[in-house]
């Protein structure tokens, strides 16, 4: 009796825990599944990886961008700053001379020779603004977007010198620096603009 008593007591004993085991994974399940539906649950966990990846994706484009000196130069706002205190400094600049204020071309010997003198009216500067804004993105890395004309071609006939191209550098430089843009970020800008001289420059 006392062995058939004793196999019944640990046979109890055993469902009892069991049944407690089960009880706490039950427990486990219902703590996991938070909002009580394992396939809403599983939804949930599908749309916060998916929106994970996009924002991965997102950062990863903007790092990638960032290494541009387009990025580096703050992107389309940064360069639309630059572009536009660097247009008005050389605007008001006489040693550049923008306007070709007394500049004439065409003529044979001097005869019938025509003003390029340029109107810095607020819709000409505007689109002036807006062409070298879209050519500084272009050449340092951002949107490859230009609307303006060829280099070359748009200044054939000014009789651009190269003391002025100077000043119009030595502008761009004060522009630079005035907006705290990084010394190693100027440079690269600088001898952009620099290897524009021969498409510009036709007096030396």
């Amino acid at each position: 009796m006392t062995t058939r008593w004793t196999s019944i007591v640990t046979i109890a004993l055993l469902s009892a825990a069991t049944l407690q085991g089960c009880a706490s994974q039950e427990k486990e399940d219902d703590s996991f599944h938070t909002s009580g539906s394992r396939e809403a649950d599983q939804r949930a966990e599908q749309r916060i990886t998916k929106d994970q990846q996009l924002k991965g994706g997102e950062e990863g484009a903007l790092s990638e961008e960032a290494k541009t000196l387009y990025g580096r130069l703050g992107g389309e706002e940064g360069v639309t700053r630059i572009v536009d205190d660097f247009i008005d400094r050389a605007l008001a600049d006489p040693r550049v001379n923008w306007a070709r204020k007394g500049v004439t071309r065409g003529g044979l010997l001097g005869i019938g020779d025509k003003s390029v003198e340029w109107e810095a009216s607020p819709q000409n500067v505007a689109t002036l603004k807006r062409h070298m804004a879209q050519f500084v993105g272009l050449a340092t890395g951002g949107p490859a977007v230009y609307e303006g004309k060829d280099i070359r071609a748009s200044h054939a006939g000014m009789k651009i010198t190269n003391a002025e191209f100077d000043a119009t550098i030595g502008d761009l430089k004060a522009t630079l620096d005035a907006l705290q843009v990084p010394a190693d970020e100027q440079k690269e800008l600088l001898s952009i603009i620099e290897s524009t001289r021969p498409q510009i420059a036709e007096e030396r």
